[in-house]
């Protein structure tokens, strides 16, 4: 098993490449968060949390953060949705934080910690999401975009541990991951 310390696998001795880690991965984000999107009534669905799940996975607790928190809300800030942009921030990141603490901290010899992790978060994403829509569009409006959300945070949770599976035990992903050791 990968050497791991408090918040995932061990820092970069690199600040440089741990910078374009975390860069490349809120790249990553932002494409599948603006540019795979399902548009409904009150914002969209989309690929992005995928993303953030295997961000975790891969790099650990701070990357996964930052590049959810980078690349999510930098892409509701582009997509015209500002009111949602501080929200997306704050959920992407606890999400992550979630996910990383569960399966780093509290469970890191669980062979599925980080689907442990993952469906955890995706309920404090859930909740977040409805609370913040309570004062922007009511209570039964709230509910009712539930299901949505439920959905793309499930997607987020399958494609991504599917994503994880695959690159995992990808070579290049293997050698690139011995660097955080």
């Amino acid at each position: 098993m990968q050497k791991t310390h408090s918040s995932g696998p061990a820092r970069a001795c690199d600040p440089t490449l741990d910078m374009a880690i975390t860069g490349l991965m809120a790249a990553l984000v932002f494409t599948g968060t603006y540019f795979f999107k399902i548009p409904t009534a009150f914002g969209y669905t989309h690929l992005g949390d995928c993303m953030i799940i295997l961000t975790v996975c891969l790099f650990g607790t701070r990357r996964g953060m930052l590049a959810g928190a980078i690349g999510a809300g930098l892409s509701d800030f582009i997509a015209g949705y500002a009111a949602w942009v501080l929200p997306t921030i704050v959920l992407k990141g606890g999400w992550a934080l979630i996910m990383g603490l569960i399966m780093y901290r509290l469970l890191p010899h669980f062979k599925y910690s980080w689907l442990a992790g993952a469906v955890t978060g995706g309920i404090f994403h859930v909740i977040g999401y409805t609370l913040v829509k309570i004062p922007l569009y009511g209570g039964g409006v709230a509910m009712a975009e539930c299901f949505t959300l439920i959905a793309q945070t499930a997607a987020g949770i399958v494609l991504g541990g599917v994503a994880y599976t695959v690159l995992a035990k990808s070579p290049a992903i293997r050698n690139l991951r011995v660097k955080f050791l």
